[in-house]
């Protein structure tokens, strides 16, 4: 084992040389089985390497927080417009009808509630379940540096080899604990131990200091989280900068749904997902779709 005492910070991370993706379209699953590349196919569009999903699965620890009221009524509008839904088996059998094609990230850590300690999940979804539902990918929370760090890495090590013998990928999410700086050291802490222990793909938060060497070190495809709700434009932007910066796509929420105008959002969104629109001009495509109703 490395010498903890003797660890120091990366410096070369070859910004202008991208990884060698060996022949498929996505960085570091060259050597995968044909299933987890297949479903990975799914949740990136082979095009533009990129996704947009739309994420909806809060409830799972905060309840019918704004916006998510009524799934049938506020979300299911913008189903069309999502590369990927991210929800949980709840949610998808009660309310998502089955004749809904997009691919399904299925939540699969809980266990808590916004009263409790957010880092103490467990799995919550079994292989088979996850099988039968015809999930294209599994997810789970992984708290770096908070209390149950070491409880976190193995849900998600659970999921990652259960996914394997089904051929079905997992997304690692690296959650934030209370105390932990929000900076590019500690997500390319998080995202990098993710990808070592495992995980197909990362999500993670974009920073404006150094992101770029997140993406960089990290072996395998990255998307951001949307995270708190911001301004319109803002949250155009913040995604525009992540993709520019090695992103592979976005997994948005708040930002989507609690919009002033959800539809018109995820559209403009995806278009700085898939063909990085410039921000202002996505702005005005927002705005003028807003406008139309």
């Amino acid at each position: 084992m490395a010498d903890i005492d003797d660890i120091k910070d990366g410096k070369d991370f070859g910004l202008g040389q991208p990884q060698d993706k060996q022949g498929f379209f996505l960085k570091g699953l060259a050597n995968y089985d044909w299933g987890i590349k297949n479903r990975m196919s799914r949740i990136f569009n082979p095009k533009s390497g990129r996704t947009v999903m739309l994420a909806f699965d809060h409830g799972y620890f905060q309840g019918p927080t704004k916006g998510l009221e009524r799934i049938d009524l506020n979300i299911a509008p913008l189903f069309e417009h999502a590369d990927v839904l991210m929800c949980t088996r709840g949610i998808l059998r009660s309310v998502i009808p089955p004749s809904v094609t997009k691919p399904i990230v299925l939540r699969c850590s809980g266990g808590n509630s916004i009263l409790s300690e957010l880092s103490n999940e467990r799995i919550a979804v079994d292989i088979e379940d996850a099988t039968r539902l015809g999930a294209s990918a599994m997810a789970a929370q992984v708290y770096i540096g908070a209390e149950y760090e070491h409880k976190s890495i193995g849900n998600v090590i659970k999921l990652i080899d259960s996914g394997l013998k089904a051929g079905i990928p997992t997304m690692a999410v690296t959650g934030v604990g209370k105390d932990m700086a929000r900076d590019a050291r500690y997500f390319g802490l998080a995202t990098r131990i993710a990808a070592e222990i495992g995980a197909q793909y990362v999500k993670s938060y974009f920073v404006e200091e150094g992101f770029e060497r997140v993406t960089a070190a990290c072996p395998v495809p990255i998307v951001i989280a949307g995270g708190k709700k911001l301004p319109e434009r803002d949250a155009l932007e913040m995604a525009f900068k992540a993709i520019d910066q090695g992103a592979a796509g976005v997994d948005m929420g708040r930002n989507i749904f609690q919009s002033d105008d959800p539809v018109a959002m995820i559209q403009a969104v995806s278009r700085v997902v898939h063909e990085l629109m410039p921000v202002d001009q996505a702005y005005a495509l927002y705005n003028d779709l807003k406008s139309r109703g």
